[in-house]
């Protein structure tokens, strides 16, 4: 297992969560941005792709593997990644599944479609203690089980 984080967006704050269970575990943290990420350190390796629309997503869908964990806002990329078989999740702490994946991609293109009318659509930027505490418990949670499935498969 190895955890894959779409880093463009990633709040640092959530990028430490990550690193520290990644380093309590062992297990590979892979960053992909086409910007150096700072801060990075213990398992973690910088995947520095090209400025390429989707360069950094792309990469991550061609490393992940089922029973991975990836981490992304995107929404196209989470829908690629719930194909795979990977474990996705945002950094609020939602987890995408093959059974709500599709919800919120059409929920996605809708937005996308109403500010192509010229709608001004007011989505909250702001992340927060609460937005962190949600994603803390669900990666932790997401973790737990899979740490205890593979004890029971090894």
């Amino acid at each position: 297992m190895k955890i894959l984080v779409d880093a463009d967006s990633c709040p640092a704050i959530v990028r430490e969560v990550i690193l520290k269970a990644a380093n309590r575990l062992g297990t590979p943290a892979l960053f992909a941005a086409n910007r150096k990420i700072p801060g990075l350190w213990g398992t973690a390796v910088m995947e520095l792709c090209s400025e390429e629309e989707g360069a950094a997503d792309n990469r991550i869908v061609e490393l992940a593997c089922q029973g991975d964990i990836a981490i992304t806002r995107d929404i196209p990329l989470a829908r690629r990644l719930v194909e795979k078989s990977v474990y996705t999740m945002d950094d609020k702490g939602r987890i995408f599944t093959k059974e709500n994946i599709g919800e919120y991609y059409s929920i996605r293109c809708f937005q996308i479609d109403i500010i192509k009318t010229g709608a001004n659509i007011t989505r909250p930027h702001n992340y927060n203690k609460k937005n962190l505490k949600s994603f803390a418990d669900s990666f932790d949670k997401l973790l737990t089980c899979l740490i205890k499935t593979q004890r029971v498969f090894t």
